[in-house]
């Protein structure tokens, strides 16, 4: 498939590249980093149900993380993890060549990321993660269901009274 996208040269991979071949190297370029297709079904699906987010932001400025969906008001932060490269415990496959270099980058990956689940509940923030695989629809009826119930909650009486 990277052959015919054209992603696939005839160039010899650069010095000091971790890929195994130019194909491997090829398909790995041609990753996504944002607006997968689940990302875009979990977005359709919030959309539906009358939600409004941000695609793409920083929850907090100080923190270099990217949340896939988020929603300002209520303090929720959505990401939507792709089975492979967090490790996700049921559909993780290892990898066969260059083992060693993948355990070690989805180990950091998962340590990233409870790094920032962390750094953002510290914040007040309220952190949802969703595998891939998940049902969309589902999904977005769980955030929903947490967005709307921050949303609404009373607030606070005022001191003087």
């Amino acid at each position: 498939m990277a052959h015919a996208a054209g992603y696939v040269t005839t160039e010899p991979l650069p010095p000091g590249s971790w890929a195994s071949s130019p194909a491997s190297r090829a398909v790995m370029s041609a990753n996504k980093g944002r607006d997968t297709k689940p990302e875009i079904l979990l977005r359709s699906a919030l959309h539906r149900r009358g939600l409004r987010y941000r695609v793409g932001v920083r929850p907090l400025s100080d923190l270099r993380r990217t949340a896939d969906v988020v929603f300002t008001k209520a303090r929720v932060a959505v990401f939507v993890d792709g089975c492979y490269w967090h490790g996700c415990p049921e559909h993780l496959r290892p990898a066969k060549k260059g083992a060693a270099f993948w355990h070690d980058k989805i180990a950091g990956n998962q340590a990233r990321d409870a790094e920032t689940n962390e750094a953002l509940r510290a914040a007040g923030w309220l952190v949802i993660r969703v595998w891939e695989h998940e049902d969309p629809e589902l999904a977005a009826q769980n955030v929903a269901e947490v967005v709307l119930s921050r949303q609404h909650t009373p607030p606070r009486a005022n001191a003087l009274g």
